[in-house]
């Protein structure tokens, strides 16, 4: 199935994104703290990506990616998921947080 990974990142997206809406988390709102807490662990999971890739290590499946690849010889589904599986985590987070509003997690004072 030429769309396997699309379709994952879609389920993570019906799991999850419902909690932006719904519970009104906010995490979009914050886009500067989000890009800041994704974009250092994304970096380096991709360097570590396009290395594995290169030795050899792994390969992603041609049958389950729409074929576009980004540098690092990176599937765009790849780059996706480094995006949408954080934001997913960070929602649930937070949606944790607001149906049990005396649970911290660090950064409140």
């Amino acid at each position: 199935m030429k769309l396997g990974y699309l379709a994952m990142l879609a389920f993570t997206v019906a799991g999850s994104f419902w909690l932006e809406v719904v519970l009104k988390v906010g995490v979009l709102k914050r886009t500067k703290r989000v890009f800041f807490t994704i974009a250092p662990v994304a970096f380096l999971f991709l360097m570590w990506d396009t290395y594995a890739i290169r030795s050899g290590h792994w390969h992603f499946d041609e049958k389950q990616i729409l074929g576009i690849y980004l540098p690092g010889n990176i599937p765009l589904e790849e780059f996706l998921f480094f995006l949408v599986v954080p934001l997913a985590a960070i929602m649930t987070i937070e949606a944790v947080r607001t149906v049990n509003s005396h649970w911290t997690v660090g950064d409140e004072k």
